[in-house]
């Protein structure tokens, strides 16, 4: 694939994903600003907008045993009906015009309930190679941003990617959005950089009287620069992503859930198997990082959309438990409470419990016990023992 001065590929991609057809099928036709638009809650396509609709004059590739490539396809509430023929009378078609579909994929190891979290408006980055086109994908979210929001990009890309193999400056990021409050955070921990605006942000947050106790100061350099954090004890990054986390709405959650959804669709991923991370329960505090979610509270905004019937993927969720008691009491509850019956249906499918159970589970046909539990296993899955809960609960 070869890439043309204005960051145009070659060659048809996967980014054009067809939400309205509602079965899982993707389209390899869209132009590079569809990485930019799916970022927009407009995107985002409602399953129940229109559930019958006809697929014809197209290259779709039925992945049966036969490897059967058809022309058309009619999909009835969300579910294919028909491979081959015309398309039913009072159905509404798409013509492809030619156009190659393919099931929808599923992503077997994947982070979208973090990314659905994250706060402010969230920048895809991941597939710039320059800090220009960073200022361009900057500056092309910036057109869909209110005034007075941030702009943000947080984890899934690392400066090694860029050609200058460094973060933009406080200018830099200026020249490109010099109106909205921009903050890049790398990885888990930091470094941050932050543009003007959001540099006096900021500095004022430093200069007035701490929001808690344990909070440090952001610190942002002259050239934007924010230190990192440590994974435990806090640091400027961490203060950075708590102030921004306490100005973070539930309405905010559920648009930025959205953003992920539209993002994924747009490249063709209709399901999602997410890992997680760790469990901090408890209100936010300053010493939390980009990997500390409260896994009481990290699908609500999921499943506040799947009951407003406005889901476009399907999620299967894995968990990480931190319980020692093998009857598990405060898993079924949480189960009952905030996934029961959810997780027993579509969009939304409960997965495996997390190799911090501790107590002995059976892994790849063999019974491991407590001591057995370690990092080498990061899978994240236990797969027998989710099912005996669920047959507890039901």
């Amino acid at each position: 694939m070869t890439r043309s001065s204005d960051g145009s590929t070659g060659t048809p991609s996967r980014r054009q994903f067809l939400g309205a057809a509602g079965a899982s099928m993707a389209v390899a036709a869209a132009t590079p600003d569809a990485l930019v638009s799916a970022q927009t809650p407009a995107a985002t396509a409602s399953p129940a907008a229109a559930q019958d609709v006809a697929l014809v004059n197209g290259r779709i590739h039925t992945m049966d045993a036969r490897n059967t490539i058809a022309s058309s396809v009619t999909i009835r509430n969300g579910r294919i009906a028909a491979v081959g023929g015309s398309a039913p009378s009072g159905v509404r078609t798409v013509d492809l015009r030619g156009r190659t579909v393919v099931p929808g994929l599923i992503e077997a190891h994947v982070h979208i309930v973090s990314l659905a979290n994250r706060p402010g408006y969230h920048t895809i980055l991941e597939n710039t190679a320059s800090i220009r086109e960073v200022q361009e994908a900057l500056a092309a979210r910036r057109k869909t941003v209110p005034e007075g929001q941030w702009i943000t990009s947080m984890g899934g890309w690392h400066p090694n990617q860029w050609a200058e193999h460094r973060h933009p400056t406080r200018k830099e990021l200026d020249e490109a959005v010099p109106d909205r409050p921009v903050l890049l955070y790398e990885r888990f921990t930091g470094p941050a950089v932050t543009n003007s605006l959001g540099k006096k942000l900021f500095d004022a947050i430093d200069a007035a009287a701490p929001v808690h106790p344990d909070v440090k100061k952001i610190a942002v350099a002259d050239n934007g620069a924010i230190a990192a954090a440590g994974f435990a004890g806090g640091g400027p990054s961490a203060s950075a992503l708590f102030h921004l986390r306490r100005m973070q709405t539930f309405e905010d959650k559920k648009r930025s859930t959205l953003d992920a959804m539209a993002y994924s669709t747009s490249l063709g991923l209709t399901a999602h198997l997410d890992e997680v991370l760790f469990p901090t329960p408890g209100p936010l505090h300053p010493n939390q990082i980009l990997s500390n979610l409260d896994q009481y509270r990290m699908y609500d905004s999921w499943l506040a959309l799947h009951k407003e019937g406005r889901t476009s993927v399907r999620l299967q969720m894995n968990f990480l438990q931190n319980q020692s008691d093998p009857a598990l009491p405060e898993l079924k509850e949480r189960l009952r409470n905030q996934f029961h019956p959810a997780v027993l249906e579509a969009p939304f499918r409960g997965g495996v419990i997390g190799y911090r159970v501790g107590f002995a589970v059976t892994f790849g046909g063999q019974a491991i016990g407590r001591d057995a539990l370690s990092d080498q296993v990061r899978a994240h899955s236990f797969g027998t023992l989710l099912r005996q809960v669920e047959i507890e609960l039901v």
